[in-house]
């Protein structure tokens, strides 16, 4: 990719579709494609065969999809994906709307038999934009092959530009074996480092300095503006706590004394009892707020002074009213603001000039997984890098593996299962030298389960933890929450939340796919068990079972 628009390929020199395609590839930086054949595009992934890229298969389209969200979200760059037809397209949409939610530039090609079937109504056929729509950023088809590089050009534009996001090309095979003449020339991703004019920074510190009792609120617009040490820095001169909200990257230290936590994702009362009380709000990189079941009234206090920075304009004030939306970068418009608050004069709460104190860690006594992740990061390099999907399991990561570096923590987002897996293997990818671990859940495991295949068959180094509770454990905790707010006697557990009839031996089942593994259910099995993980230097997983 290029910013400048430099270099032109041979203008006029003719050759089909697919080579053209393979070349914007290479010019772009594309390197990898992950994806699962199918016949329609069975002509790209012969050229894509003879060609510099590596094609990464997948068992499953979904697996696809996941790993090239981990491998942009690691890379900050275009993943590249190939879907098949329709009902590979429609196998992958669960993971396109985890990318489309948590903002991963994905390029998604999807094939089709071709334009000049478009009347027959024929086998695998279906509308493919209107399928993508809900679930990208952009979606489009082309129809003219002298449009192919155009399009594709500008569908990696789109992705990189804030809001960043996945989108989709759909490719018929007739387009793509056609001659085209048009060059190839990088694609121009514009600057969107914005910073608003002077007099609309004065208007944000001066609402910030007034409050006494702040509040910011932050999500991972601040990790892909990289402004993590400028959105700390305000808090710290206004002394106000900082609470992630749709928060899946290091946007600030963990271990930091003014970071409260994650609001939840769930239940809106449980953001309203955290932001009820603030006079003055920042917000920064994120809409408010993503609950399943938000509060349909603000659950701001009515004079509470509200300031949103975001670069996507959409998500300003889109669910309650804000005093000042700014459509500008996070990192620029954070200095400025605490250029502003550290003005000579200016009265203001202690700075914070060192690290926080560390709190008290839970024994190895406190459960399987807390002695598990405790051995591991005591084990593991200092750049040990974690892909948390584990969920009801993640509390023992939070306390021994807190997020603190950028680049080293990832977590699952969007609501779609099964990204641990195939997310771990992405940004294993994207980070080769440096161990990575992806943990997740029985559960959301068995979404994604061939991708250990994947890993096996590319020898693609990640390691991989399934907590096994052998339940959906998070309906649990949802169902009981519905029946305390409805008044509804405790019972019984769904039937359809148990994963226990019949066991699945997910060490047995990550052999036969080529991942060697072991399982682990008492505390005594666990240091030996860390020393294997860590020491084998292709894949490996662990069966923990944390009932």
């Amino acid at each position: 990719m290029s910013t400048a628009g430099t270099g032109h390929g041979p203008a006029g020199r003719p050759r089909t579709g697919k080579a053209a395609l393979v070349e914007q590839f290479a010019a772009d930086g594309l390197t990898y494609m992950f994806g699962n054949p199918g016949t329609v595009e069975q002509g790209l992934i012969d050229e894509v065969t003879d060609s510099e890229i590596d094609y990464l298969l997948t068992l499953h389209e979904s697996v696809a999809v996941g790993m090239a969200d981990g491998y942009a979200r690691a890379t900050q760059r275009p993943a590249l994906v190939q879907l098949h037809s329709g009902v590979g397209l429609g196998n992958g949409i669960g993971m396109l709307y985890q990318a489309k939610r948590g903002g991963s530039p994905l390029v998604v090609l999807a094939g089709e038999a071709g334009v000049r079937y478009d009347a027959m109504d024929s086998q695998m056929a279906a509308d493919l934009v209107a399928m993508a729509r809900p679930v990208t950023k952009y979606a489009t088809r082309v129809i003219d092959p002298a449009s192919l590089l155009r399009v594709m050009r500008r569908a990696v534009k789109i992705a990189m530009t804030p809001p960043r996001g996945p989108v989709l090309v759909v490719v018929p095979a007739d387009v793509l074996d056609a001659i085209v003449t048009d060059p190839v020339v990088p694609t121009v991703i514009p600057d969107t480092r914005v910073l608003p004019e002077p007099a609309v920074l004065a208007a944000a510190a001066e609402i910030l300095a007034a409050g006494r009792r702040p509040l910011v609120l932050f999500g991972d617009g601040v990790a892909t503006s990289g402004a993590q040490r400028e959105l700390a820095a305000v808090a710290e001169l206004l002394g106000a706590p900082m609470w992630g909200v749709n928060s899946s990257e290091v946007n600030v230290d963990s271990r930091h004394p003014l970071y409260g936590g994650q609001l939840g994702h769930m239940f809106g009362a449980d953001s309203a009892r955290t932001v009820a009380d603030a006079d003055t709000v920042l917000i920064v990189g994120t809409y408010v707020f993503p609950e399943v079941f938000p509060e349909l009234t603000s659950p701001f206090a009515p004079d509470a002074r509200i300031v949103h920075v975001d670069l996507d304009a959409y998500e300003i004030a889109k669910n309650h009213p804000v005093e000042l939306g700014v459509v500008a970068d996070p990192r620029l418009t954070l200095a400025g603001l605490a250029a502003r608050l550290d003005r000579p004069g200016r009265q203001r709460p202690p700075r914070w000039d060192g690290a926080a104190p560390p709190g008290d860690e839970p024994g190895d006594d406190a459960g399987l997984m807390n002695r598990f992740v405790r051995t591991l990061v005591r084990r593991a390099p200092d750049d040990l890098v974690i892909f948390d999907e584990a969920l009801t399991e993640s509390g023992p990561l939070a306390v021994h593996a807190p997020p603190r570096v950028p680049g080293r923590f990832f977590q699952t987002r969007g609501g779609s299962l099964g990204v641990g897996i195939p997310g771990a293997l992405g940004v294993k990818l994207a980070r080769p030298s440096q161990q990575v671990v992806g943990f997740t859940g029985d559960g959301g495991s068995m979404y994604t389960i061939q991708a250990l295949w994947t890993a096996a068959r590319h020898d693609i180094g990640a390691k991989f933890v399934i907590c096994n509770n052998r339940r959906y454990r998070l309906l649990d905790l949802n169902i009981e929450q519905y029946w305390r707010d409805g008044g509804i006697p405790a019972h019984l557990h769904p039937d359809a939340f148990d994963l226990s009839r019949p066991a699945i031996d997910f060490a047995a089942l990550s052999r036969s796919l080529g991942v060697p593994a072991q399982r682990v259910s008492t505390p005594q099995e666990v240091p030996a068990a860390v020393e294997e993980l860590l020491a084998t230097p292709g894949p490996f997983l662990i069966d923990l079972v944390t009932d």
